[in-house]
């Protein structure tokens, strides 16, 4: 059994489900999993991490991009696993180089490839149910009811389910 760090940063609590629900997986799957918010957490003690952050125009939370920056050492020695959440609105087939900047956060991928992270994935996002600015409120008003919430769940927790089996026993 491995114990996992799932951290996260997150604005208004969609990426914080997503993480509750990778950790639930690897638990369900024979693991000690804990998730936590990314400002708070440290990867000491831990055998694995899935480290995650919600996207606001192309770019990660503060705080998930400290923990990389803080646990660089750590997370060079265990194997780890990146997602990213934020994508909302109606999805193209073939999003253009342009589009693509909006969807995963360049940087960050740069990064996490040069610790080595096992892989990187992009979930749908949700528009904030409770929004606090000019922006959020405009992609309430704008964004159809069915392309409000993007998060897949199933794809979620078979992300997980890989994460989990490649983990010792």
């Amino acid at each position: 059994m491995a114990r996992v760090l799932v951290a996260y940063a997150t604005k208004h609590h969609s990426t914080a489900e997503i993480a509750e629900a990778i950790a639930d997986e690897l638990r369900a799957r024979g693991h000690a999993a804990e998730a936590a918010e990314a400002g708070h957490a440290t990867a000491d003690g831990f055998d694995a991490v899935v480290l995650g952050s919600a996207m606001y125009l192309g770019r990660w939370r503060r705080e998930a991009r400290h923990f990389l920056a803080h646990e660089r050492q750590r997370l060079e020695a265990l194997p780890f696993w990146v997602f990213s959440s934020g994508p909302i609105g109606e999805q193209k087939a073939d999003p253009s180089p342009e589009d693509e900047k909006w969807i995963e956060p360049r940087k960050v991928v740069e990064q996490v490839e040069e610790l080595g992270a096992r892989e990187h994935v992009v979930f749908g996002g949700r528009v904030p149910d409770d929004p606090g600015n000019f922006v959020e409120r405009s992609l309430l008003e704008n964004t159809p009811e069915e392309f409000r919430d993007l998060r897949d769940w199933d794809e979620i927790r078979a992300w997980a389910g890989r994460i989990a089996d490649t983990l010792p026993a």
